[in-house]
């Protein structure tokens, strides 16, 4: 049985690009190590107004994480980008 997504795309009215997701997600390393946990993430989806930012954390590493520390570091950020991008939080450049 697959994931489900049960959160509409339109939930968060103030749609971002690929930069400021970028910027969004490295702002919520807090302890500066290059890594993002699960409860970074969680407080990264928090702040773009997901309304199940713990499952859109886990899932982001579901996505994301190629090498299975349960961690995103910068070579995997981009992945986490472009599922936050399937989720709706995009701009038109």
């Amino acid at each position: 049985m697959g994931l489900v997504d049960v959160e509409p795309k339109s939930t968060n009215p103030m749609l971002r690009t690929e930069g400021e997701l970028k910027k969004i997600f490295k702002r919520h390393d807090a302890n500066k190590d290059g890594l993002l946990s699960q409860a970074q993430l969680k407080k990264a989806f928090q702040c773009l107004g997901s309304w199940i930012p713990g499952i859109r954390a886990s899932n982001g590493i579901h996505h994301a994480d190629a090498n299975k520390d349960r961690q995103i570091d910068d070579q995997e950020l981009n992945k986490l980008v472009e599922y936050a991008m399937q989720l709706g939080y995009t701009v038109k450049a």
